[in-house]
């Protein structure tokens, strides 16, 4: 249904056409009858749970908790840009409240806000730990780890 040939792969650390993705993600949504949001959280819990602990297992090696691997991943994404011709991956910021508690901000001009929820709570999957998520902006959350 997206026009793209039945033998393509698409790879993570290759840089794809952000049409292409957009136009796979709304075609998968109507083909399966599902939401945006719903989608997004399909792929954060199979992304963080099958694909990534295989693929990008160091990134994974020695965290210990989600909040842990969250705050990396600004960094990683710096890492993969750097490996990536033309790679404009999100950047992250943070802001720690308390121990339990920070404000993470997503910057890209992809608006794929709903992804990158649906791979927070993936990660909340992934550690086995609850991850209250609060949008304060549109590209703004509030994480409560319990």
């Amino acid at each position: 249904k997206s026009g793209l040939p039945k033998n393509l792969t698409i790879y993570a650390h290759h840089d794809i056409d952000d049409e292409v993705i957009i136009k796979v993600i709304n075609n998968t949504c109507d083909v399966l009858g599902i939401t945006l949001k719903q989608a997004a959280d399909a792929f954060g819990e199979y992304w963080m749970n099958e694909y990534a602990p295989k693929k990008y297992f160091a990134f994974f090696t020695g965290k210990k908790t989600a909040k842990e691997f969250l705050l990396t991943m600004d960094r990683v994404h710096e890492k993969m840009t750097d490996k990536i011709e033309n790679a404009q991956p999100p950047s992250f910021t943070y802001e720690e409240i308390d121990d339990n508690t920070i404000i993470m901000t997503y910057k890209s001009h992809r608006d794929l806000e709903d992804i990158w929820i649906g791979l927070i709570k993936g990660v909340g999957i992934y550690f086995k730990e609850d991850i209250t998520i609060k949008k304060l902006e549109k590209n703004k959350v509030k994480l409560k780890f319990a």
